[in-house]
């Protein structure tokens, strides 16, 4: 029974993980699940025809990958081929969200070329299975297939890793 349990608990959890070299199941964020800054609604199908950086972030883990975005900014991809979008788990936060919500509205103009998105009910975690209360970090081709996913502070040889990814794909 036990092995049983432990089998149909994998393939489920498998059923909604992101899987390498695949194009993730489309979700949308809108109404009481979250959105757009502007209040519109965020489908994961605007993922493609550039590369694509998104980061899903706890407000509370916002500066464990600080080195990346800012070298990441550095890089100064070409906007035509290259597009970053940032999805706050605002309900990963003892934080209020109508605080976070300002915060945002400032950073969207602040960096018009990213992409903020409110996700208010952990909506990716449930259903991409993202790491909850963390810093995510995943890289799209332009087809919108996954072709990075790294959780956590990401380290010098890990960002290499991303940066020859997003390179690579970018050609």
């Amino acid at each position: 029974m036990k092995k049983i349990l432990i089998t149909t608990l994998l393939t489920t959890l498998s059923t909604f993980a992101l899987t390498l070299g695949d194009v993730p199941k489309e979700i949308t964020l809108s109404g009481e699940n979250g959105g757009l800054v502007d209040g519109t609604e965020w489908h994961s199908t605007m993922l493609k025809d550039k590369v694509y950086v998104l980061f899903y972030v706890d407000p509370d883990k916002k500066g464990d990958n600080e080195a990346f975005i800012n070298a990441l900014h550095e890089k100064n991809y070409e906007r035509e081929k290259y597009g970053s979008v940032a999805i706050i788990n605002l309900k990963a936060t003892w934080l209020p969200n109508f605080a976070i919500e300002k915060k945002l509205k400032s950073k969207q103009e602040e960096f018009p070329n990213t992409i903020y998105v409110k996700d208010r009910t952990k909506y990716l975690v449930q259903e991409w299975a993202l790491a909850d209360d963390a810093s995510n970090v995943l890289i799209f081709d332009r087809e919108g297939k996954v072709i990075y996913q790294y959780s956590g502070n990401i380290e010098q040889d890990e960002m290499q890793k991303a940066f020859a990814l997003i390179e690579e794909h970018l050609k």
